[in-house]
């Protein structure tokens, strides 16, 4: 079983390299489709799909792992 802390330090680590892909990803695709942002608005931009993201991964790591937990423990029942 996976610990609340573990699951949010993997989603925020997993959300800061995503972060770092997607700004960078953000300054080179954003032109291309006639959208010129400064370097602060790009930020901003991709902090709150960060913070988007963060919440998204820590819920789905919360529910498979209950959901693991749950599996496992109805098995161990049949088990006995």
């Amino acid at each position: 079983m996976q610990t609340k802390l573990s699951s949010f330090y993997e989603a925020m680590l997993n959300t800061i390299v995503g972060y770092i892909i997607s700004l960078t990803a953000q300054l080179f695709i954003f032109p291309i489709y006639g959208h010129s942002f400064s370097l602060w608005h790009n930020v901003q931009i991709g902090l709150i799909f960060m913070a988007l993201s963060l919440a998204r991964s820590y819920v789905l790591r919360r529910f498979f792992n209950a959901y693991i937990v749950k599996a496992a423990r109805s098995l161990e029942r049949t088990k006995l």
